[in-house]
């Protein structure tokens, strides 16, 4: 069985391939150990300069065409619903886990790329926001959705969100739009964008000139990235409306959010108040009160903060009661697109039960992410 992460370097270019193509290369326990296992392993390497990281598409079938590149879709919800249901601890180590290995990417010794093409949500930008130059192609569709799976933007969301001007954090937590190249340039949440095809050709040119340092082999990516830069790009959705955002979603609660938003006549308004009429309305407010706590606290502070409230998701309300699994169920597992959400509106969030997620389940000794510095 080919393994799930490939790996080859090339000319001082480390190259990660995540290569689940059937589950749009969504994250397994498996995977973040393996990714753990080779940036630990290449950070003191003295042949790997700097690390680029993609996605793989679906390989070529008879009478099909090859598939689209997707670079990670996220966490693998089957096996986080399971575990949940059945009170598998291995749940624990997948979070503890892949929240480390974000952590060690965002403070990676070496130049990281992260090359989006294709869907790019939830653990996927987890994986690409700690990278020090963030591409983007034509094909990319990137979100953070997990509201609409009874979930909070993890992944150290919390931090990279809040870093959004004004009110956008809320509004890309609570709503969790899809986001094309422009939204993901205008929202500082890429940095460069380049045509998918010039990949190839930006791998070939390590291949015949080796890389003599890690600043030179940023530069070079850099520099290969701007001269194969898409030609057009499609007009922005989200920057666009950052008056509407800021006066919506700075509101202090998210029923006054809801209120503000039904005031507004306009289009876009009802679009959001219908995007969010599928969300969990308690993690709705919660994702609202993380987003802003994240703002004063440091990239540390704020996966610490996740972690507990992640766990809090499965232990506050276990099994199939926990507001995760309902949605994840509803979407994934029956796909009733029905969630059976508690409460139901939000006018109904008992404000203490938000609070709660924000209590740690630890002593600070004792914290599964204590190390980080």
């Amino acid at each position: 069985m080919e393994s799930l992460v490939l790996t080859e370097v090339i000319g001082g270019l480390g190259v990660i391939t995540l290569n689940r193509p059937k589950a749009l290369n969504a994250l397994s326990l498996e995977m973040v150990r393996e990714l753990r296992t080779v940036l630990a392993g290449w950070a003191t390497d003295s042949a790997v300069l700097g690390v680029l990281m993609r996605g793989s598409g679906r390989p070529a079938e008879a009478g099909k065409p090859h598939g689209a590149v997707h670079f990670c879709a996220g966490g693998d919800i089957r096996f986080i619903y399971e575990a949940a249901i059945t009170g598998d601890l291995v749940i624990d180590d997948f979070f503890t886990e892949e929240y480390a290995l974000d952590y060690l990417i965002h403070t990676y010794p070496k130049p990281v790329v992260a090359w989006m093409e294709g869907i790019t949500m939830g653990g996927g930008m987890g994986l690409a926001q700690g990278a020090v130059l963030r591409v983007v192609t034509e094909h990319v569709r990137m979100a953070m959705p997990e509201t609409r799976i009874g979930l909070f933007p993890d992944v150290a969301g919390g931090y990279f969100l809040s870093r959004c001007a004004g009110a956008l954090g809320e509004y890309l937590g609570i709503v969790g739009p899809h986001l094309h190249v422009t939204d993901a340039l205008t929202l500082g949440l890429a940095d460069v964008h380049a045509q998918a095809a010039s990949l190839q050709a930006l791998l070939s040119s390590f291949k015949e000139t080796h890389a003599r340092s890690s600043d030179e082999l940023l530069e070079r990516v850099r520099a290969h990235v701007e001269a194969n830069g898409l030609s057009q790009l499609p007009d922005a959705t989200v920057t666009v409306h950052l008056d509407q955002i800021n006066r919506h979603f700075s509101l202090h609660t998210m029923p006054e959010i809801e209120a503000s938003l039904q005031a507004d006549g306009s289009e876009w308004a009802q679009q959001a108040l219908k995007q969010m009429a599928g969300h969990s309305p308690l993690m709705m407010c919660v994702t609202l009160e993380q987003i802003r706590r994240a703002r004063s606290m440091s990239l540390a502070q704020v996966f610490r903060m996740e972690r507990d409230m992640v766990r809090n998701c499965f232990a506050i309300r276990k099994g199939k009661d926990s507001e995760t699994a309902e949605g994840v169920r509803a979407l994934v597992i029956d796909k009733d697109n029905q969630p059976h959400w508690r409460p139901s509106q939000l006018k109904d969030v008992d404000m203490a039960e938000v609070e709660a997620f924000f209590v740690s389940p630890w002593p600070a000794v004792m914290h599964p992410l204590r190390d980080l510095a």
